[in-house]
């Protein structure tokens, strides 16, 4: 989360008394995340006090927003812990500020594991297997919009910020990745609503009585219909990583994928297809970092990730590919 754009307590106000969210008491702007303005909303009402996040969309559009907020809804509805988009009293989702599209969802409780056990990887194969399955009836459909076309498109705008051996690697990532896509098992991959971002910070963890209960999903700005895999994928390069080389966490993987197989059991062409889009979703984050590092935005609160961190995982991906048969629960 970021702040690009200022807003004041009476904007907010006025947005607040329409969906009736009582009155407001506090508002703090976000800091971490690149993509949208974010504030912390505390509101009172009835005596109580509700907290609430309200989000300016600095790059969707009107148009595509619909997406991403029915989803939210749509899985709220089915029990799947995630920010649920407040409507006004005709039932509309979506809102204007500063002349910018603008929504309010509520906010989740917990924290963020930035340290996860094998026990919270567990948690987010369980929870990310109903997200998909909760996903698969949801009416729209709306390309995932950083997906292969979006590295063919942005590839030749960082490849000049880039050294001889690193374009090298860059250019053969995606000559093998537009191979896969045309691969026949690459068509049979189960597919639907994906989150594309779940990393560390977009997941919230409470404790109860002891136990780690996972509580919530968030920032969905980057969801869009592509294979489930590819969502694991990009789940596995985070949570199940060693963050200072980029190898693969054993234990940790092997409680994702086996928990999410307790949920969803993954296909044949799944299976064959993980170690690829392992290095799909390191690709796509390691141009997106370079992106974003090299054309960047004025914004308060902002703070840009490192690109050599997916360069990384990108590179261990290709090195050391993950054998499912290895993962298996040990007798």
């Amino acid at each position: 989360m970021a702040v690009y754009t200022e807003v004041s307590t009476e904007e907010v106000r006025a947005l607040l008394r329409q969906l009736k969210l009582g009155e407001l008491k506090d508002m703090q702007g976000c800091a971490g995340g690149i993509e949208n303005t974010n504030y912390f909303v505390s509101t009172q009402q009835d005596g109580a006090v509700r907290d609430y996040v309200l989000t300016l969309f600095e790059r969707l559009s009107f148009q595509q927003l619909p997406f991403y907020l029915r989803l939210m809804k749509h899985l709220a509805q089915r029990g799947i812990p995630v920010p649920d988009p407040s409507a006004n009293a005709q039932g509309e989702l979506i809102f204007e500020i500063k002349g910018k599209p603008a929504a309010v969802v509520d906010r989740l409780r917990g924290k963020s594991e930035q340290a996860p056990t094998a026990a919270h990887c567990a948690a987010v194969g369980t929870m990310l297997a109903r997200m998909h399955l909760a996903g698969a009836d949801f009416p729209l459909s709306q390309p995932h919009l950083r997906g292969l076309a979006w590295w063919i498109e942005t590839a030749p705008v960082v490849l000049p910020h880039l050294d001889a051996r690193q374009a090298a690697l860059m250019r053969g990532e995606l000559d093998h990745q537009q191979s896969i896509a045309s691969s026949a098992a690459y068509a049979a991959l189960p597919r639907g609503p994906i989150h594309a971002d779940l990393f560390r910070d977009n997941v919230m963890f409470e404790e109860d009585r002891g136990q780690i209960r996972l509580s919530g999903f968030f920032d969905f700005y980057f969801a869009g219909v592509d294979s489930w895999l590819f969502d694991i994928a990009v789940c596995m390069n985070d949570w199940c990583v060693d963050l200072q080389n980029g190898a693969h966490n054993q234990q940790h993987a092997r409680s994702l994928l086996t928990a999410y197989s307790a949920e969803r059991p993954l296909t044949t062409p799944e299976s064959e297809l993980l170690p690829a889009m392992l290095r799909a979703a390191a690709l796509r984050f390691w141009i997106s970092r370079l992106w974003d590092y090299h054309q960047p935005r004025a914004a308060h609160l902002l703070k840009a990730h490192d690109p050599q961190h997916f360069e990384r995982i990108l590179q261990q991906r290709i090195d050391h590919p993950l054998v499912i048969g290895t993962l298996q629960p040990q007798p």
